[in-house]
């Protein structure tokens, strides 16, 4: 089994443990009073040259990793300028399976940020490198990271190529959880393109993997996307049951936000239902969700990022009161719909 390496960054969201290999300093000097002979031969010079370079990447690099981890606009492109420069000292060092990851995490960070043609740039250049040094899980890897990039920009059919050779590579070198990574983007894409059935064939590959694994929180999210596909086929009921095995597995693992869209998932179905009430209590459980994680984000800067995505949400939860109050005109539902209009326009 060839291991993955575990300081990849971006889409498929590899362990981020970080490694860094203690430094040291290395004096040379070299007395001009001494006879030729002495003085330390140019291939030694060159090596002593090489591993300076590399214990400095190394100190820079980790440096970037811990900016990495913030994840806020601001410490992402702080992590990319110190990736820069760690960078330039591996390719001085002649480092280059470590220029390969490098290159990847800053494709990671420039896809974090959305800037997804510059994350393209860099992973592009990382993926000739990883074929080289025959690097099968690195090259798996920004593989499916490039297919993740090309399904954000709306190109599905090349997104299919580059999961499915993700997908080959990730099952030639043995990884059952980034087979199943694989296998769940491979159903996305399928999804988008309506082609439903097909979806679920991969989707329940995919499960099959991460219980097999004991991957509860892949499991969990593998399971609402199987909810929503019986949703789009028009299985509501069908779909509530995927939502009702993915919610508990959420919780048991602290997913907090991945409860809240299992939680907004089941109330959109409760409405298309007739269940306005059961809609109701899952909507304003998923938001106070939301509510507590936006309180958690650093800047306002991210916040008013995350806040973004979620508008959909407070959209639902208004149409869903408002038509609550049509049925109840004394019951409140006018002023609940009225407060969160206020927080839906409060990031």
């Amino acid at each position: 089994m060839i291991k993955i390496d575990k300081n990849t960054k971006g889409v498929a969201m590899l362990d981020r443990t970080q490694w860094f290999l203690a430094g040291m300093s290395i004096a040379l000097s070299v007395q001009l009073s001494q006879p030729v002979a002495a003085a330390v031969p140019v291939g030694k010079a060159v090596q002593i040259a090489q591993t300076n370079s590399r214990d400095a990447a190394q100190k820079v690099y980790k440096e970037a990793e811990k900016l990495y981890e913030q994840g806020t606009p601001e410490s992402l492109r702080g992590a990319i300028v110190k990736y820069e420069e760690a960078l330039k000292l591996y390719r001085k060092a002649g480092n280059r399976s470590r220029e390969a990851l490098t290159l990847h995490n800053m494709g990671g960070a420039y896809l974090n940020l959305g800037e997804h043609q510059k994350a393209l740039e860099y992973y592009s250049q990382s993926l000739p490198l990883k074929r080289t040094l025959n690097d099968r899980g690195g090259e798996a890897t920004t593989l499916h990271n490039i297919g993740g990039i090309y399904l954000k920009l709306g190109e599905k059919q090349k997104a299919l190529d580059y999961y499915n050779q993700s997908l080959s590579l990730f099952r030639a070198v043995g990884s059952p959880h980034w087979e199943a990574v694989a296998l769940n983007s491979i159903g996305l894409v399928y999804s988008d393109l309506g082609e439903k059935k097909k979806a679920l064939e991969y989707y329940s590959q995919s499960l099959l993997l991460k219980r097999a694994i004991k991957d509860q929180r892949g499991e969990a999210t593998i399971l609402n996307n199987i909810g929503r596909v019986y949703s789009d086929l028009g299985e509501k009921q069908k779909a509530l049951d995927y939502y009702n095995q993915s919610l508990p597995l959420r919780r048991a693992v602290e997913d907090r936000g991945g409860e809240a869209v299992t939680l907004s998932s089941m109330a959109f179905v409760k409405r298309s239902l007739g269940n306005f009430t059961g809609a109701l209590t899952d909507i304003e459980a998923s938001l106070k969700l939301i509510e507590n994680l936006r309180r958690k984000i650093a800047t306002p800067e991210s916040r008013s990022s995350y806040f973004a995505t979620i508008q959909d949400y407070y959209k639902f939860y208004i149409d869903l009161l408002m038509q609550l109050h049509k049925t109840n005109p004394n019951s409140g539902y006018d002023i609940k719909a009225s407060e969160a209009r206020k927080r839906a326009s409060n990031p």
